[in-house]
């Protein structure tokens, strides 16, 4: 994947929100959509942009599908960053709940 694609595949705000959403931890897909309200099939585009792009990895916990950030991207980091190789992106995000 280029850059100019994980570019694209962030240039969304919604996926953005999900994302950030990521940087605290492996979440359900309810859980997730709970705070975006966005129909289904529009969030799972969303989504499935994101798992493609490399940025998020899913696991099967019964019949839910929880998604987290891709170790890949993540490098290690203990602060908001993606590291993509090409480039590394920062957020400044407040902590969950505030």
């Amino acid at each position: 994947m280029s850059c100019a694609d994980i570019m694209k595949a962030l240039s969304d705000k919604t996926r953005l929100a999900v994302v950030e959403q990521l940087f605290f931890g492996a979440r359900r897909v309810n859980e997730i959509n709970s705070e975006l309200n966005l129909e289904p099939t529009l969030f799972s585009h969303h989504l499935r942009v994101l798992r493609q792009a490399g940025i998020v990895v899913t696991r099967r916990e019964g019949k839910s599908i929880v998604y987290s950030l891709s170790p890949a991207v993540t490098n290690g980091h203990t602060s908001p960053v993606l590291d993509f190789g090409c480039c590394t992106l920062s957020f400044n995000i407040k902590s969950e709940g505030s």
